[in-house]
């Protein structure tokens, strides 16, 4: 009997694993999701025996919470430009890495190291190769290039730079992966018969390449975004939001103001705000891309 015919008939085996699925998922997933909710609708404060309910209070103060406001820019001002730059990085390494050759296997492992990686580990590394007396500020000034070391983590602008830069070279682990997939999957027959019509290499590419990983790219895009859009651990080892709060994403936000402010109630909120608009970039993006894969 067929896989297919076995769960036609309800096959226990598989009934007791979706149950498992749906219950692991609204344990994990749905009922935190829940709780913030209510907690975000109270003043609660571990600090303190009994929490009150004061209904939209935290989210009103949102309004005129200047710190969230800068936070909230940066992260997406930091999610646009390391998922730009991180798939553009990915379509590139794939299109080099795809080779079935022995080496280039290797290499597509050492391509994708970054990715599994713990981020605070990264950060740490990175923090200490960008420090001011570091290896690349000892590299560049050994060969000359700059007369004084750099100071990447010590001003407002470098330091933002310097983060993206960080999550980008993570990121396109990840991104280089799905377009080497997506590459592998296309037909070796369209690139002879291209060839046969005297195509070139960038009319290859215009032509079928790009059209034909539009799946991948767009699965790419919308995981980029929202791995972006709640990224806290590289920020935490390598800036830790400063200098002057000017690398502090909203989720390092979150985390101050619950377990250094001591505010449950309103990190509550802002973690339901960030929900709300992680979810709504990535739906309108996924949307988007997914038209362009029918255009194309």
């Amino acid at each position: 009997m067929t896989s297919r015919a076995r769960f036609r008939r309800g096959d226990p085996l598989l009934t007791a694993i979706a149950l498992l699925a749906i219950g692991l998922y609204v344990l994990f997933i749905t009922v935190p999701v829940i709780m913030s909710a209510w907690t975000s609708l109270t003043d609660e404060n571990p600090l303190l025996a009994r929490s009150n309910f004061i209904g939209l209070d935290n989210y009103l103060e949102m309004v005129h919470d200047h710190a969230l406001k800068a936070s909230l820019g940066f992260t997406l001002l930091l999610t646009a430009g390391v998922t730009v730059v991180a798939n553009a990085i990915g379509i590139g390494f794939a299109l080099l890495l795809n080779r079935t050759s022995l080496s280039f296997r290797m290499m597509r492992t050492v391509a994708f190291l970054p990715q599994v990686l713990s981020g605070v580990i990264v950060g740490f590394v990175w923090r200490y190769l960008l420090a001011q007396d570091g290896i690349l500020n000892g590299l560049l000034t050994g060969a000359g290039i700059v007369d004084e070391p750099i100071t990447w983590l010590g001003s407002p602008h470098l330091a933002m730079f310097s983060v993206g830069l960080v999550s980008a070279w993570v990121l396109s682990g990840f991104t280089t992966v799905v377009h080497l997939a997506a590459l592998q999957s296309i037909p070796v027959e369209l690139y002879q018969a291209a060839r046969v019509d005297g195509a070139g290499a960038w009319q290859r590419f215009r032509r079928i390449t790009f059209p034909m990983v539009a799946p991948g790219t767009t699965i790419s895009v919308t995981i980029s975004l929202i791995t972006m859009l709640k990224l806290y651990d590289i920020i935490a080892a390598l800036t830790s939001g400063g200098p002057a709060d000017s690398t502090q994403s909203t989720a390092l936000y979150i985390i101050k103001l619950a377990f250094t402010g001591d505010r449950f109630g309103y990190a509550s909120s802002v973690a339901m705000l960030l929900l709300f608009v992680s979810a709504l970039i990535a739906l309108s993006v996924t949307g988007l891309l997914r038209r362009r894969e029918v255009d194309l």
